[in-house]
């Protein structure tokens, strides 16, 4: 019991965005390590996992009947127990192996804000089954702000939007404490499926995922560009059932997006409308901060600007701020305890 102890306070210390999408692991030394789908592979026949992140993307809409690749993490939460277990164990043990060290890590999470009690425990329980000693849970849009530097701890309001692949979380943050947020699930995942839907009843092509996303990437605007954008995109033909190609345009992807983005919009007003006066005026003279993948769609702060009447930015590195965050907290735990969520680190019953 004495040397599980020891070995158990010589356990690495890890930061881990999980995301929807992807999944980033910090690692106290090293930074951010892993950067890779939420994706995993399942044998049917043997229960087995086959593959894990990048490999496990790769088999996405290829598999054969026996082998299914799952998002084991739908609008931020967990929706497959232990696939997201076995997930976590993977890159848990990929750090540790890393880190070289010996015992059970120490991790702080990032989830998404308002989940409930029930989906904060399922991601502790799922850490600690997956190797941690000690789990600490951290809201995504705190993670983020702690992540780029906003001053959180201090008596002044501080605004950001972090757009996910599962969610979007917006949040007033000021004293270590979220004053008032919203959580939409429009986010990375909403804006692949308007944009295949859009392609199916426009083209009358059907798209997986992975291409409506790979457009999306590519030539997604929410304003118009200083120059036209076009991609070439293949799909099905919904008439004849053949393999047709067409070329989209960014005005096709604007029109696509344009519902989702002014829902994202209308939420934003709305968390500006009940927040306190005092701290809407520090958000007037500091402005908003976009950050997650959804902010690196072009004109998306030029477009919040326009309908708030805010300065708009967006922030450095957004992919990873919330895995910084993480990084930041776990490394200087004793500063930041207060913006954690409330924990028990007790080992969960097997």
């Amino acid at each position: 019991m004495i040397m599980d102890r020891f070995l158990g306070f010589s356990g690495a210390d890890i930061g881990i965005d999980l995301g929807t999408a992807n999944t980033l692991v910090y690692l106290r030394d090293h930074g951010i390590i892993i950067d890779e789908p939420s994706v995993v592979a399942v044998n049917q026949k043997t229960g087995r996992v086959v593959a894990v992140g990048n490999d496990a993307k790769q088999m996405l809409g290829r598999t054969p009947g026996h082998i299914v690749a799952i998002r084991p993490l739908v609008g931020g939460v967990i929706s497959d127990f232990e696939i997201t277990e076995e997930m976590l164990a993977h890159f848990i043990n990929k750090a540790q192996r890393l880190s070289k060290k010996q015992g059970r890590p120490r991790v702080v999470i990032g989830v998404p804000t308002l989940i409930t009690n029930v989906e904060t425990r399922a991601v502790r329980d799922a850490a600690m089954n997956a190797g941690a000693r000690e789990v600490y849970i951290v809201e995504e849009p705190m993670a983020a702000a702690i992540g780029i530097r906003l001053p959180v701890t201090e008596p002044v309001g501080s605004m950001i939007i972090d757009i996910g692949g599962g969610t979007t979380d917006i949040a007033v943050i000021s004293l270590a404490g979220i004053v008032n947020a919203k959580n939409l699930k429009i986010a990375g995942d909403r804006f692949n499926a308007d944009i295949s839907s859009y392609i199916r009843d426009e083209f009358k092509i059907l798209i997986g995922e992975r291409t409506a996303e790979e457009v999306k990437i590519k030539i997604g605007t929410a304003t118009k560009p200083k120059d036209p954008r076009e991609a070439a995109i293949r799909g099905r033909d919904l008439l004849t059932g053949l393999p047709r190609e067409v070329i989209v345009t960014d005005i096709d992807l604007r029109e696509a997006l344009a519902p989702s983005l002014g829902a994202l919009v209308e939420a934003t007003k709305e968390v500006l409308e009940t927040a306190p006066p005092e701290i809407l005026a520090d958000v007037m003279h500091r402005g908003i901060v976009v950050a997650g993948g959804g902010a690196l769609i072009y004109g998306l702060p030029e477009l919040l600007e326009t309908a708030l009447h805010l300065p708009v930015v967006t922030a450095d590195d957004p992919l990873t701020a919330v895995a910084r965050g993480t990084g930041i907290i776990i490394e200087n735990l004793d500063d930041y305890r207060e913006v954690l969520i409330e924990h028990d680190n007790e080992l969960p019953s097997r």
